[in-house]
């Protein structure tokens, strides 16, 4: 595996060793030693599934006093995966990050504790994993808008397309509303 943090350097970018064959492919999507000699000491206590079709935008979420760092990866299709640090103490406080995860490059993204998290499925449909280090709580879950343009992130929507959201992703504030951690 390679670790390549990214433009926020907490956020990392996990790139599989892939073995192929006549009979298909094999990686390691994770595995505690190699992670923890890559500095990243990770105990995960969820696993959760998501399918959804194209340009479904999900985010971009938090968890205030209980947050989550996520793992993420694609199995089927492609996703545009964002982070946006969330940490007022922090030098990269309201930037983002973001990559395309889909099962031709297999590759998982690190969001750390302290970001939110989203994701916008660029194929016919995507099935998407994340491993969590907290349980999900969700009288503790925050939600920054998609399109919030303090936050000004580039997302690879065609020209004239909006997104699919969920009622409560379409009301969610903007990040100078939102709150914050320390």
């Amino acid at each position: 595996m390679r670790f390549e943090p990214g433009a926020i350097p907490e956020v990392v970018l996990v790139r599989p060793q892939i073995f192929t064959d006549e009979r298909g492919h094999f990686f390691e999507s994770w595995q505690e030693r190699k992670f923890e000699a890559a500095g990243l000491h990770l105990k995960f206590v969820q696993d959760n599934e998501n399918r959804s079709v194209r340009h479904v935008l999900r985010g971009l979420h938090y968890q205030l006093r209980q947050p989550q760092g996520k793992l993420v990866r694609v199995v089927t299709g492609s996703v545009f995966d964002v982070a946006v640090d969330m940490r007022r103490s922090s030098p990269t406080f309201g930037r983002w990050v973001g990559a395309v995860l889909s099962e031709e490059n297999h590759i998982a993204m690190w969001v750390p504790p302290g970001f939110a998290h989203g994701f916008l499925v660029l194929s016919e449909a995507a099935h998407f994993l994340y491993k969590c280090t907290a349980f999900y709580a969700p009288q503790d879950e925050r939600a920054i808008r998609w399109n919030d343009p303090d936050v000004a992130i580039s997302w690879p929507l065609p020209a004239g397309v909006a997104p699919a959201l969920s009622a409560r992703d379409a009301a969610a504030v903007h990040f100078r509303e939102a709150e914050c951690y320390p």
